[in-house]
């Protein structure tokens, strides 16, 4: 693939592999307020978000159909991003329309910076959002984002080991994945350095799957507050399963880090791993210690406990909005909505990415690993939409501390999920 998503703590910033190029008056150098003129649309997005083939022809268009109107296009870069959007967004002169991560979303809304697009839904392609980036961007029973484009993790896995422990087909339900993991550990046992299945400790993103497919929620939401919900039987049970799989596979990932600690794709890369729990661009990086990984590895949805069926993933994306003190908010949902027509969109999906408003995924079909994550996107979900989930991700993730208690034996899984709960509520119950 060209381009691909590494999701990121904190605001889902996103990081991709090659830059993006500005397009018709594109300039990395943006100023920090975009300062919008009569005659001129101001345009924000983020590196790497869309290839400047599609931006040259999105703004061509737009300007055509628009006489007298220039768009100026400013690429922004993720570091800093988010200081540089809250000065933008407080000024009387912002950009007319800006992509900002979708957990970022809430906090911004919750502001008041944030313009009211509730009645621009159908006009924006409305009935082909992305439902799991649709949830994201409304706030307080009001829809403030518009999906863009989004990412979720799969299971990547060995196809020659899979052919030579028996395995015809990937799984297609937990009790097939954990018996998919006893053949692997069968054939490949001996090495004492084999795993079937990588799962370091801390994957809070897979558990939040493993949590949705049980019927669980992390945190309810209770008004325009937010309630912890790790303590319902359902969550439990995701967390329970997450053990099992760690367990199951003997892994010797550690207990106390995520995915990036260290970095699992390099730890796939060395020919060892059967399997892992991430997204698709994961696959280049180990490609950098075995060229020979990327023909061998095949992808499948996160499988769930429900034959035949998968479970819900967590969506990491961008939305675009539109600032409440643009002067050109009717221009900019015009922009809004051809950016978000199926003639753009696909043009997205051929990129590399899941397009968030359009059902036509057909151009990731090409990448077998692409049209798997497209297929999982489906049964996509956000994160609870709380202003203050930002600090949930950089600060001390309770998910997080919970996963390791659990694990090393030092909590109870009662006690892990009540301690969990308390902590995730003083972050984000107020």
């Amino acid at each position: 693939m060209k381009r691909w998503l590494k999701l990121a703590a904190g605001a889902a910033a996103i990081t991709l592999a090659t830059a993006g190029c500005a397009g018709s008056g594109g300039s990395e150098n943006a100023s920090s307020a975009g300062g919008a003129q009569d005659g001129k649309l101001t345009v924000w997005l983020m590196t790497g978000s869309a290839p400047d083939s599609l931006t040259s022809a999105l703004n061509k268009e737009f300007e055509a159909a628009h006489p007298g109107v220039k768009v100026d296009y400013q690429i922004q870069q993720w570091n800093g991003i988010q200081q540089k959007l809250t000065t933008a967004l407080a000024s009387d002169t912002p950009p007319d329309v800006i992509e900002v991560g979708n957990t970022q979303t809430p906090a911004f809304a919750s502001q008041g910076v944030l313009a009211d697009l509730s009645g621009d839904v159908n006009n924006l392609n409305g009935g082909q959002w992305l439902a799991g980036l649709k949830a994201s961007g409304q706030y307080d029973g009001k829809t403030v984002g518009v999906p863009f484009y989004a990412a979720n993790r799969v299971v990547m896995y060995r196809k020659d080991m899979f052919e030579q422990a028996g395995i015809a087909k990937p799984p297609a339900s937990n009790d097939e994945w954990l018996d998919d993991i006893a053949k692997l550990k069968a054939k490949f046992g001996s090495d004492p350095q084999f795993q079937p299945l990588y799962m370091p400790g801390q994957n809070w993103y897979a558990l939040s799957s493993f949590i949705w497919d049980n019927g669980g929620d992390i945190a309810k939401a209770e008004g325009k507050s937010f309630k912890s919900s790790l303590t319902t039987p359902e969550a439990k049970a995701g967390l329970e399963f997450y053990k099992k799989l760690v367990d199951t596979s003997g892994t010797t990932a550690p207990k106390d880090n995520d995915e990036a600690t260290p970095q699992q794709a390099g730890i796939y890369g060395a020919g060892k791993v059967a399997m892992f729990i991430g997204t698709p661009n994961e696959v280049a990086t180990a490609a950098k210690t075995d060229p020979g990984i990327t023909a061998e590895t095949g992808a499948f949805p996160i499988p769930s406990k429900t034959a035949g069926q998968t479970a819900p993933v967590f969506l990491g994306g961008s939305n675009l909005v539109v600032p409440l003190n643009s002067k050109h908010q009717d221009l900019a949902k015009d922009y809004l909505k051809l950016l978000t027509s199926t003639k753009y969109m696909t043009q997205l999906a051929a990129s590399g990415y899941v397009p968030g408003t359009s059902t036509d995924v057909s151009a990731l079909d090409k990448d077998p690993l692409g049209s798997v994550m497209a297929k999982a996107s489906k049964n996509g979900r956000a994160m609870p939409a709380s202003p203050k989930w930002g600090e949930v991700e950089s600060g001390q993730n309770p998910l997080k501390d919970m996963l390791t208690a659990y694990l090393t034996g030092k909590k109870t899984l009662d006690q892990a999920a009540a301690d969990a709960n308390t902590a995730l509520d003083k972050i984000i119950g107020g």
